[in-house]
């Protein structure tokens, strides 16, 4: 079964290449979705996969990358229509700044 999952990353997230990182843990553990920077300072995913897959892409990225700071995470169930954001040809895609 699918598990889709939508999450806010808050802290030091802007600017430390935390969206590239999200890229490399989503491809590297094999879910699907999307990741992008909103005006507020926060990055925000949608991931969808395998339910374990998708816990340990989180799981990772809680960690960031080297240079950032994750203070908080919020997640929730996330929808197909979020999910399809991402255009049907990528498996992952960084999108444009909210």
């Amino acid at each position: 079964m699918t598990l889709i999952r939508h999450v806010v990353f808050r802290g030091r997230v802007q600017g430390v290449g935390f969206r590239a990182f999200v890229e490399d843990a989503a491809a590297r553990i094999g879910v699907e979705g999307w990741v992008r920077n909103r005006r507020d300072g926060t990055v925000e995913a949608v991931f969808a996969g395998d339910a374990k897959a998708v816990e340990d892409t989180i799981a990772a990225c809680r960690k960031g990358s080297y240079a950032a700071r994750v203070d908080g995470i919020e997640a929730r169930d996330g929808r197909a229509e979020e999910l399809a954001l991402r255009g049907d040809k990528d498996r992952f895609a960084v999108l444009p700044t909210v």
